[in-house]
């Protein structure tokens, strides 16, 4: 068997011209992209992804949760697929390359090995994972939850909106719900190509992440219940206060974080009050807190006293607090086998790289619980993703394209050249 030499690249220009192609569809307001699952920007990013799949020889398999799955047949039809693959769809002011990367480089890695004649005993297997962000639909990783088991189909159909619609009558309205079983796909890898989405490589002046590690999460959505009332007419001492209650939990989440360091982050990203009036006191105010960090035993912990903390803070002010956990995943700890050749594959290229743990969740995570997996970061600007000023070179695209192509012909096994 083959191995590949170090002179086989892609080809970086059509990556890269690729990328911006796709930026097209769904433009942002500040130069990103407002690409959201099953819009009708998303429908027409699906449609050119098919077109370039189609023109790179590959069939096109769609799942019942919009999942696209295009196929580079091998050589053994008994063999397992080596999986690559991310997400075309992108937050409300997203970046160009937030999962888009990952999706088209392994275009572009398909589209190399057709230039160069080489096959493979496994097939490949180009993913496009729908409702990646969650930005839509809660929670985030929607489809590969569901491909993994560990989210009901139901559930996530009936998933809404802020305006109500659901995934479910979304998917079918904008004609991308498939036929396959969600699930019945089996594998024998998976890689997936990612920006870091902060500031470590960049800050050292690494071109490749090898990714061994995931941070797991928790979202946890608190409803505060007070009583709406006349911010100046209402006398402090009989509030009933779910703004202040917010206020007290923001403060503990700050709190019980620190005290987990190192190694562990929360916050809160986006908040609702009800009635949202400069002089009511709102009667609700609904927030996730966002929790993660590498070590299970620390997110268990940080979960509880959150949760436990709330409570108290909220029955001392007389509110009512609901907390669903409306996204998870535990801690995941890539395929020591794929993590190497991942690093194998970035030493032979010369590239610079560093092990790195990911702060983000990713399809790989549940991925990896069907299959060998790990992932390939390159650097962004800053650090900056989930922005529309989000930024990557064209040489740091190439770099972590070119890894992720002997890295995947190192798991496929070449047969020919």
């Amino acid at each position: 068997m083959p191995a590949p030499g170090e002179n086989l690249r892609t080809n970086s220009a059509r990556l890269w011209d690729s990328l911006m192609e796709m930026a097209k569809i769904g433009p942002g307001v500040a130069g990103g992209n407002n690409r959201q699952t099953l819009t009708d920007e998303d429908a027409e990013g699906r449609a050119l992804f098919q077109d370039w799949c189609t023109a790179a020889g590959l069939t096109m398999g769609v799942d019942r949760m919009g999942t696209m799955f295009a196929t580079r047949p091998g050589t053994d039809p008994e063999a397992l697929p080596v999986y690559i693959g991310s997400h075309l769809d992108t937050q409300p002011t997203g970046g160009k390359f937030d999962g888009v990367l990952g999706v088209l480089a392994g275009l572009e890695v398909i589209r190399s090995m057709n230039d160069l004649g080489i096959r493979t005993r496994h097939p490949i297997v180009l993913t496009n994972w729908a409702n990646e962000e969650g930005a839509r639909f809660a929670p985030a990783m929607l489809a590969s939850g569901v491909f993994a088991g560990e989210i009901d189909l139901d559930y996530a159909y009936a998933r809404k909106d802020p305006e109500g619609k659901s995934y479910g009558a979304e998917l079918e309205r904008i004609g991308w719900k498939g036929d396959e079983e969600v699930g019945a796909r089996k594998m024998h890898a998976y890689y997936e190509y990612h920006i870091e989405q902060g500031p470590i490589l960049e800050a050292e002046n690494k071109t490749i992440g090898v990714v061994t590690h995931v941070q797991g999460l928790w979202w946890l959505e608190f409803t505060l219940t007070g009583k709406a009332a006349h911010t100046g007419s209402t006398p402090m001492a009989m509030r009933v206060n779910a703004g202040l209650a917010m206020a007290r939990i923001f403060e503990m989440v700050e709190e019980v974080t620190m005290a987990a360091q190192p190694d562990a982050v929360g916050g809160v990203g986006q908040v609702t009050f009800s009635p949202n009036s400069r002089n009511v006191l709102p009667e609700t105010v609904v927030f996730t807190v966002d929790i993660r960090t590498v070590d299970q035993a620390k997110l268990d912990h940080m979960r509880a006293e959150i949760e436990t903390r709330a409570e108290e803070i909220c029955a001392a002010l007389g509110v009512t607090c609901a907390i669903e956990a409306v996204g998870h995943f535990d801690p995941v700890t890539f395929a020591p086998e794929l993590v190497e050749t991942v690093r194998a594959a970035a030493e032979k290229l010369g590239y610079s790289h560093r092990d790195i743990v990911s702060g983000a969740g990713h399809d790989a995570c549940w991925a990896a619980k069907l299959a060998p997996t790990t992932m390939i970061f390159c650097p962004c600007v800053d650090g900056l993703s989930h922005n529309e000023a989000e930024e990557i070179s064209p040489e740091w695209a190439a770099a972590g394209a070119d890894v992720l192509l002997h890295a995947a012909l190192e798991t496929a096994e070449i047969v020919e050249a």
